[in-house]
């Protein structure tokens, strides 16, 4: 894998285990700490994936989202050590999710349960906790999303000699 891939992977990782570290040993599980009129800090169990999907199952989702996790992984490191070099973009959003990705699999491993400890609200209206693993897939995927609309310089040049 390129360097600075690796190099953004494990800060991701490190940056994410040490807040959820940190939000685990400082706040009490559901108590909402006030940081702004729209932001709290609230320490939650994630026993599912996104949104608390299949939270409740019964536990075979633990290992379910592992394997998930683990595959998909292996994929994304395989990606980016294919990536061309003039793919930088492209490696920078897959290291991203990459790195979100193992940061989630560490707790699942180790817990059973991602730890989430941001929540964002309006009113009543409350976003799910989440921690910065998910915002590193969410950034990722919004730069994946972004990288694959954009046109590849190769394939700008048309040959319209025949219109």
């Amino acid at each position: 894998m390129k360097k600075i891939y690796l190099f953004i992977v494990l800060v991701i990782i490190a940056i994410d285990q040490i807040t959820k570290w940190i939000a685990n040993t400082s706040l009490e599980l559901h108590e909402q700490n006030p940081v702004m009129p729209f932001f709290n800090w609230t320490l939650m169990y994630n026993y599912g994936a996104a949104f608390s999907f299949l939270s409740n199952a019964g536990g075979w989702q633990r290992w379910f989202f592992t394997i998930v996790a683990t595959i998909i992984s292996i994929v994304l490191v395989v990606w980016i050590y294919r990536l061309k070099h003039n793919e930088k973009w492209l490696g920078v959003a897959l290291s991203l999710i990459l790195g979100g990705a193992i940061g989630n699999l560490i707790d699942r491993v180790i817990f059973g349960y991602v730890i989430d400890f941001i929540q964002w609200y309006y009113e009543r209206f409350y976003w799910p906790a989440f921690n910065i693993a998910d915002a590193s897939i969410c950034v990722g995927t919004v730069i994946l999303l972004a990288t694959s609309f954009m046109a590849d310089p190769n394939d700008s040049k048309v040959d319209n000699s025949n219109s």
